[in-house]
C-alpha cells in the first residue's frame, strides 16, 4: 500500500475569456501531474468522453484537449489546491485546502460549475460553495476506478449536459 503525501496542485486552470462553464476535479491524479495536463492517466475517459459529447475528434496533445474545451466555453480546474493523499486515491484524501474558486469565478465570468466526482463534488459544497455563490452540477467520475459503475455510452448521455452550456 503506498504512503499518503502531501501534495500540491501544479497545473494551472484552463480557460480563456469565453469560459462559462468550469468542469472541477477534486487533485491530479498522479499521471496527471506528470504528464502536467488534466485527465491524462490513459485509462481515464475524460477525453473520450468530451469528443463524444460535442462530436469533436479524440484530443491526444495538451494543445488538441486544451482546443477542445475552450472551443466549447469550458474551463478546467481541480476543487483542491494541496490534500494528503495516497497516489490517485480521492477516498485517502485528508487535510483538503481548497484553491481560491471565488476569486476564479468572479475574474473569469464562469456562470456554472460542474463536478467530476463525488469527492469532487463532496469538497466543494464543503469548502467552495458559500464563496462562490454557485451550486455545482455533480457529474460521475471518468477515472478508470469508475468503470464499472458508469460504462462509457453512460457517462457520454451523463455528460451531454455540457452541450447546454451557461
Amino acid at each position: 500500500m503506498k504512503e499518503s503525501a502531501i501534495v500540491y496542485h501544479s497545473l494551472e486552470p484552463v480557460f480563456d475569456s469565453m469560459s462559462s462553464i468550469l468542469i472541477l476535479g477534486t487533485m491530479p491524479s498522479t499521471a496527471s501531474r506528470e504528464a502536467g495536463f488534466y485527465y491524462s492517466h490513459p485509462q481515464n475517459r475524460f477525453w473520450l468522453v468530451m469528443s463524444a459529447v460535442f462530436n469533436e475528434p479524440l484530443p491526444y496533445t495538451t494543445e488538441q484537449k486544451t482546443k477542445l474545451v475552450l472551443s466549447h466555453g469550458i474551463a478546467l480546474w481541480d476543487v483542491l489546491a494541496s490534500c494528503e493523499i495516497r497516489g490517485s486515491e480521492d477516498s485517502s484524501i485528508k487535510k483538503p485546502v481548497a484553491n481560491d474558486l471565488a476569486k476564479f469565478v468572479t475574474e473569469t465570468g464562469i456562470r456554472k460549475i460542474y463536478t467530476t466526482g463525488e469527492k469532487a463534488d463532496t469538497l466543494y459544497r464543503k469548502l467552495c460553495r458559500q464563496s462562490t455563490g454557485i451550486d455545482a452540477i455533480p457529474l460521475p467520475s471518468t477515472s478508470p476506478a469508475n468503470r464499472g459503475r458508469y460504462p462509457l455510452n453512460t457517462l457520454i448521455e451523463i455528460y451531454t449536459t455540457l452541450r447546454q452550456g451557461a
